[in-house]
């Protein structure tokens, strides 16, 4: 079994998606990282990392026996066990990973790159275990539930923002609402004005939340601060992302 000792992890919980599991360069001092006294380490197949990256489905029952009760916390004095904890990697890709004694990764975390350097160095001098993953269901996008791929490129607080965006719009969607829906439009896109007033309802949903999905801009921001006022749950979560460097 390889183990690592001392990693700093900074744990994002039920995130399907790799792009919102920070790298270790965009950790925020207030995140609450954790220190592991000892995590295994598992080096995995090319496709079967893509399974930590993509889902938050049940783990292998052989990966969960594996690594069982084999990694550790220190508390002051103490050492706590960790049911099912472990570090992930393709030689590539690394991710921490903790169940919380479920069979799912609840937990995800990336690592130092010191560390990472470390676990490159063990995939280099040992075979990937082959573990057996059922295959990932493809999976429907939406504004509620973003693609990774919007969101390649982007910082973390460039990420927040846009999924609040893409929220505010989903809700405005879901209102029915197609004066409401118009209105916000013609402030995304003005020049479109007249096109946007003779639109049907499903073109204007559709060429609306096409247009949003892509990139992000001062544009972007600006229409998030617009949709969000007077919303109090949206407009602290805007503040906390806004209040932050970039």
């Amino acid at each position: 079994m390889l183990y690592l000792h001392d990693v700093w992890v900074n744990w994002f919980e039920g995130e399907e998606n790799g792009c919102n599991v920070c790298a270790y360069h965009e950790w925020r001092k207030d995140d609450g990282m954790m220190l592991l006294d000892q995590v295994p380490v598992v080096i995995l197949r090319k496709n079967d990392m893509d399974f930590f990256e993509k889902t938050i489905c049940e783990l292998p029952e052989e990966l969960l026996k594996k690594v069982e009760s084999k990694a550790f916390i220190r508390k002051g004095s103490k050492r706590e066990m960790m049911e099912y904890c472990f570090i992930a990697s393709d030689g590539d890709r690394t991710m921490a990973i903790d169940t919380m004694g479920y069979r799912v990764p609840v937990k995800k975390s990336r690592i130092m790159p010191q560390h990472e350097l470390i676990v490159r160095e063990m995939a280099d001098c040992h075979a990937a275990e082959p573990f057996y993953f059922p295959d990932a269901v493809q999976k429907t996008y939406s504004l509620s539930e973003p693609s990774p791929e919007w969101m390649y490129g982007l910082t973390r607080k460039e990420r927040q923002l846009k999924q609040l965006l893409l929220l505010a719009v989903d809700q405005l969607i879901e209102s029915d609402n197609d004066p409401a829906l118009k209105y916000w439009f013609t402030e995304w896109a003005p020049e479109k004005y007249e096109e946007i007033r003779k639109m049907d309802w499903e073109t204007a949903v559709q060429e609306f939340s096409a247009s949003i999905i892509v990139g992000w801009s001062p544009a972007h921001e600006q229409l998030c601060a617009q949709m969000i006022k007077g919303r109090p749950f949206f407009e602290k979560m805007y503040e906390q992302e806004t209040s932050v460097a970039k």
